[in-house]
């Protein structure tokens, strides 16, 4: 079973327009809403792909029981832990000549919550794979994928953290299954500035010599670059589109890779890891099995 956490979700209001001009009235030429949150993206785009999946995390109001009510109508397993005080966030996505995000706080998480979602993690089982995406509401404590790793640690969980910086740096000694930062983010956590294949390529072996089993590098038009368990380099182009949603690729190439890598050929996850974030890189929302398809030829 696939179970992924998603702390703070949402409800994505994604809004267009020709130009957003400050301190006046403005209109909209489209509007629609989406289950935003990284976790829930993974869980959405696995759907799709025909891999169950359990969503776990925090909701509150009524915001949050529209999350869960939308999710389960969409055939996704959602367990969330209802929270007795606030609501869960709605984030602003403006779409005009450049894009605007306005993210809501969210609720406050309390220990007793906490305490309710570890009790939910500690009935996966050997075999089982976690997924923890996205980045830590400040009522909860900084290390908490770190402490949620070393309460599963005597259990065979492959384990899938998409985070940054130190949040990820720290989970390494856990030996995670796959870590996913970009480019950029994999040079913020060296403190150096990549600008070939052959420097990314080398700082991600630096990460499963911290390690990581899996490191899967998007490098956004350059396409992405895998060191698998093995040791083995793969690379991957980019899909070729229109661009029309920066969000939720990050979400959906994961989510391909999980899906791919269930026979553990590398090569093919990457594959499908690539035409899922690209799915939705050229799609309005999510990307749907019918277009991850589409691309999978292309590659």
């Amino acid at each position: 079973m696939v179970y992924t956490v998603t702390f703070n979700p949402a409800i994505d209001y994604v809004v267009r327009m020709e130009d957003l001009k400050l301190g006046e009235v403005n209109r909209t030429s489209y509007e629609e809403m989406f289950f935003g949150g990284k976790g829930i993206n993974v869980s959405i785009v696995l759907n799709e792909l025909g891999i169950k999946s359990k969503t776990l995390g925090f909701t509150a109001g009524f915001t949050g029981e529209a999350i869960e009510n939308g999710l389960k109508s969409m055939g996704i397993d959602a367990d969330f832990v209802r929270l007795e005080k606030g609501n869960s966030r709605i984030n602003v996505k403006i779409k005009a000549a450049e894009e605007t995000e306005i993210n809501g706080q969210g609720p406050h998480i309390d220990d007793k919550a906490l305490e309710a979602l570890f009790g939910k993690l500690d009935g996966l089982k050997d075999g089982d794979t976690l997924i923890l995406a996205g980045s830590i509401p400040n009522s909860l404590p900084s290390n908490i994928y770190e402490k949620i790793l070393h309460r599963l640690s005597c259990k065979n969980i492959k384990t899938v953290v998409d985070a940054t910086k130190d949040l990820l740096m720290n989970v390494l000694k856990y030996e995670p299954f796959l870590i996913k930062p970009n480019n950029h983010e994999l040079g913020e956590m060296f403190g150096v500035k990549l600008t070939t294949i052959e420097e990314i390529e080398k700082y991600a072996k630096k990460l499963r010599e911290k390690g990581a089993k899996n490191v899967l590098i998007s490098m956004a038009g350059d396409g992405a670059l895998l060191v698998d368990e093995n040791g083995k380099t793969h690379i991957s182009g980019v899909c070729k589109g229109t661009v029309k949603n920066s969000v939720g690729a990050g979400d959906s190439m994961v989510a391909g890779f999980v899906a791919g890598s269930k026979d553990g050929n590398y090569e093919y996850a990457l594959k499908l890891g690539t035409a899922a974030g690209g799915a939705t890189a050229f799609s309005d929302g999510l990307a749907t099995k019918e277009r991850i398809a589409e691309l999978m030829n292309t590659l």
